[in-house]
């Protein structure tokens, strides 16, 4: 294992075990890396099982009894991180986060449009590794009720995680179904770039604004029939965003004759 990453298990923190029921798939190619993270992993309470290439990850979350989350590097053979993640995104929403050695805005940008929830730059700490997964965890769980949404072709259920436009069922990711709720809770209301982005993603990423509006647009050309004409979710130019949809006009009664 690489001397960068601060993954022993003699690691104070590492000896800290909470009970979790959670399964964590870990995907990369390095087997020193592998077998350092399930050791940190399995440490803290989780379960883990391995994957080394893209195909296998697939064939993990496909298979019985799936896993909570999806750690998953980028640089592999064969298929790749940022395909595996495409892939994943389209069958599954359970969270994924990157852990990579490439660090440009780029790469963070292809692994979030691919439908990734969170990015770690290797080298990482362990306790910024646990307190991004709990994060995670904590996000997708929910921690408080919040009440159904419903518009003339948008319904969202919040409890059952159900989206629906039109007649059609929409699958969310993680951050993406989060980013939803924050914003509907906030109806009517501009919420500024920094205040979506330490709420969705913690006050270490406040500056990534490009990965916010990522975000927003893969939302839009979920729920937005016509992203040319937003409905639901408009910029609030240089601040943020708001949530507020815009009514139909009931049809118009032909005067009698």
């Amino acid at each position: 294992m690489p001397n960068s990453l601060d993954l022993s298990a003699s690691h104070p923190a590492a000896r800290n075990v909470v009970l979790n029921t959670a399964k964590i798939l870990l995907v990369d190619d390095d087997s020193q890396v592998r077998r350092a993270l399930r050791t940190t992993l399995t440490s803290a309470g989780y379960t883990v099982v391995e994957a080394r290439t893209g195909e296998e990850a697939l064939e993990e979350v496909q298979a019985e009894g799936a896993v909570s989350m999806v750690l998953l590097d980028l640089k592999m053979p064969g298929m790749g991180g940022i395909e595996a993640c495409r892939r994943i995104r389209k069958i599954s929403d359970v969270p994924i986060l990157v852990i990579s050695v490439l660090r440009t805005q780029e790469e963070k940008v292809q692994a979030f449009d691919a439908g990734a929830d969170d990015y770690l730059v290797k080298p990482f700490g362990i306790q910024e590794l646990l307190s991004r997964i709990h994060a995670l965890r904590r996000r997708v769980s929910g921690s408080e009720p919040t009440p159904p949404f419903e518009s003339a072709d948008l319904k969202i259920d919040f409890e059952r995680r159900r989206v629906n436009v039109g007649d059609q069922s929409v699958h969310l990711t993680p951050s993406e179904f989060e980013l939803l709720r924050y914003l509907v809770l906030n109806e009517g209301k501009p919420v500024s770039h920094h205040t979506l982005l330490q709420s969705l993603w913690g006050p270490e990423h406040m500056g990534e604004i490009q990965r916010l509006r990522v975000t927003i647009n893969q939302l839009r050309r979920k729920i937005e029939s016509d992203p040319e004409r937003i409905r639901y979710i408009h910029t609030e130019h240089q601040f943020g965003y708001r949530f507020e949809p815009i009514l139909q006009k009931p049809a118009r009664r032909k005067a009698k004759a």
